[in-house]
């Protein structure tokens, strides 16, 4: 019966030592950037699985005491405080996050970039969908962003030419020249 219900001792050290770790996450997650909640980057996602890991590995872990799993967390942390500073820095951020991509120009889906995107038309149409997008006629321009979310200009935005947050996502794909 001991395998199955364990020292009740035991229960109440593992339930300690999670609660501390918790609270321990939470601390160090507050000292973070908002953006680690608000908007996950591949990173902050795996920052975010690694804490939970830690939390939910360490308390059951008879060779691991409490301490093993804050340092094991302020160590996760600090990585990721590094490459959000980094992902800060115009000389390195650029290289953390790929560009956002033009994939549909006057309701023409680009299809070299849609493929170097690793898309197909349905996951386009289906982005475009929840964007509420009816028709592709409608789309004067759908961008990809950095995080994975598209960015959808209808046709009906008024503007005749190309806006100056359009233009360097087009310039950089060789769809316009740069507009001073």
């Amino acid at each position: 019966m001991e395998h199955l219900l364990g020292g009740a001792g035991e229960v109440g050290w593992i339930a300690l030592k999670a609660l501390l770790l918790y609270l321990s996450a939470v601390v160090g997650l507050r000292f973070g950037s908002r953006r680690t909640l608000a908007d996950l980057s591949p990173f902050d996602f795996v920052a975010a699985v690694a804490v939970g890991a830690i939390v939910g590995r360490i308390p059951n872990a008879h060779d691991a005491s409490y301490l093993t799993g804050v340092a094991t967390l302020a160590a996760v942390l600090a990585g990721h405080w590094c490459v959000t500073r980094l992902h800060a820095s115009p000389s390195v951020g650029h290289l953390l996050d790929p560009a956002p991509r033009l994939l549909v120009l006057d309701a023409r889906v680009l299809e070299r970039d849609l493929a170097q995107c690793g898309l197909t038309h349905a996951d386009l149409y289906a982005l475009l969908r929840r964007q509420g997008v009816e028709d592709l006629g409608e789309v004067r321009f759908a961008i990809l962003e950095a995080r994975g979310q598209l960015s959808v200009i209808r046709r009906t935005s008024g503007r005749g030419d190309m806006g100056n947050l359009i233009q360097p996502v087009a310039a950089r794909q060789a769809r316009v020249e740069p507009q001073p």
